[in-house]
């Protein structure tokens, strides 16, 4: 259990694998090492006959059976053919047990024989004669040959072998051993002493007193801290963030309370005016009213929910072009005479399928947000509001003539808190805006923004449940106030 165990971490599959790569390449210089001691014992074995027979000659042949015998057995030879002076010269000779099996010859031979004949020597038990060839020492002649056996070569060959493996495995054992030690202190300690911080932090993710400081040497495991570090304070930052708007929702919801009291006592003097004989305050009374109930729905869907999610969309058929002009009517009264030109070009009889109350907020928060952007260059300026269908669903356009975002709020544009671009302006317009137009299934995108203007899109689906609209194609520069809106092209 011990040993799986060990094997389970990453030090241990480190030692594991390197002796596993090391024996590896044991392996791979196994059979040449192999394929060299054969030809290295033959050519001892040529040098022993070549010896033998020098010997020989130097007492002109005068030496007894007996001798001769011996001289063979010490060179592990059966006979020794010399040849000098173009002349082959049988010099010692025995009887031979067996036919000549097969010849080899040592004196040019190529890498790919030497392996070849190596293996073929070792794969066969059968003991054979075999002749060899070389070239004499010193140039003690043209060539000898001589006449072996084959066994107590592959016997040499075997015991070489075993020895060469059991080097190998004593050298990847040490080798292992060594690189185990260094992979814990190199990496694994490094490793756990990372998982450590993070356990440590885990505990208490608010406490910026447990952010890890990078100490690693590794340039990656130094990276690595480098990158939980980030993480940890951006975490930190994100749970104080929530923390502050859990606290702000509370806060939110106490005012509801009491705003949803003023405003019912609001609508009651609104419903009063309406019975006014003034036909400013007859006309303007409605507007009053749709206005205060619209703020009322919206305190008490804040306290009847209690949390940051807006209520799933109460989808209805409308007119567009009703809520389209509602809200210019409005925006006009709260631009009063600032130089900001409103152009329409919604058809009359388009009809769509949304959340009317949810959609006059999402048009209103993109309407006011140019008419303000606008009125801050204190220039004439057009807003531009655009509708219509395609194969998808619905599509409505809001453009200005604006000074455009600056690239601080393109980075952030809908998340809360950070998309606002205004000085004192809080960002939760636009996330806002998204949330709503997202719980329809649809999609808000900003088009294009520069110092020619700014242009959003919003996309509504037909189906509630259909799959995410496609994206909109890039827009053309920014129209002059003059020329009619143009519904986009269909995407393909």
């Amino acid at each position: 259990m011990g040993r799986l165990k060990l094997f389970n971490t990453l030090s241990g599959r480190f030692l594991l694998l390197t002796m596993l790569f090391v024996m590896l390449a044991e392996v791979l210089i196994f059979v040449p090492s192999v394929a060299r001691f054969r030809q290295d014992y033959i050519l001892s074995r040529l040098e022993r006959a070549q010896i033998a027979s020098l010997a020989l000659l130097a007492t002109d042949e005068m030496i007894d059976e007996t001798l001769e015998r011996e001289l063979l057995e010490n060179a592990e030879v059966y006979n020794v053919v010399l040849r000098r002076d173009e002349v082959r010269q049988l010099v010692l000779t025995s009887p031979i047990p067996a036919p000549i099996y097969k010849s080899y010859d040592l004196r040019a031979p190529s890498a790919w024989e030497l392996i070849r004949d190596a293996i073929a020597c070792l794969i066969d038990p059968e003991g054979r004669i075999i002749r060899v060839i070389g070239d004499p020492v010193k140039q003690a002649g043209l060539l000898i040959e001589a006449t072996m056996d084959s066994r107590p070569l592959r016997t040499a060959m075997i015991d070489y072998g075993l020895r060469l493996l059991g080097l190998s495995a004593v050298i990847s054992v040490v080798t292992a051993a060594l690189l185990f030690l260094a992979v814990r202190q190199v990496l694994v300690a490094p490793i756990r002493r990372l998982v450590s911080q993070m356990q440590l932090y885990a505990e208490a993710p608010e406490d910026a007193r447990r952010v890890i400081e990078p100490k690693a040497q590794v340039i990656e495991l130094r990276e690595a801290e480098e990158a939980l570090r980030s993480m940890e304070r951006q975490l930190i930052g994100a749970l104080r963030q929530k923390e502050r708007l859990a606290q702000l929702g509370g806060g939110v919801a106490k005012v509801s309370h009491d705003l949803r009291n003023i405003l019912t006592t609001a609508r009651l003097l609104a419903d009063r005016m309406e019975r006014s004989d003034d036909p400013m305050v007859k006309r303007a009374a409605p507007k009053l009213v749709g206005s205060i109930s619209r703020a009322v729905a919206l305190c008490e869907s804040t306290l009847a929910f209690g949390k940051a999610d807006e209520p799933p969309p109460a989808l209805t058929r409308f007119m567009l072009a009703g809520l389209v002009r509602e809200i210019v009517e409005g925006e006009r009264l709260s631009a009063g005479t600032s130089a900001v030109e409103f152009l329409t070009d919604v058809p009359a009889s388009l009809t769509i399928r949304a959340d009317q109350e949810q959609l006059h907020r999402v048009l209103t928060n993109l309407v006011r947000n140019a008419r303000q952007a606008i009125e801050a260059t204190e220039r004439p300026g057009t807003i531009e509001i655009g509708a219509g269908e395609d194969d998808q669903g619905w599509w409505i356009r809001v453009g200005d003539t604006g000074p455009g975002l600056p690239e601080r709020a393109r980075d952030h544009l809908f998340q809360p808190f950070q998309g606002g671009y205004r000085k004192g302006g809080t960002g939760l317009g636009l996330a806002i805006a998204a949330e709503l137009v997202r719980g329809h299934g649809g999609r808000l995108e900003l088009l294009k923004t520069g110092a020619e203007g700014t242009e959003f899109i919003i996309r509504l689906p037909r189906d509630l449940t259909a799959p995410p609209l496609a994206t909109p194609p890039a827009t053309a520069p920014a129209r002059s106030p003059e020329s009619p809106l143009r519904p986009p092209e269909t995407p393909a």
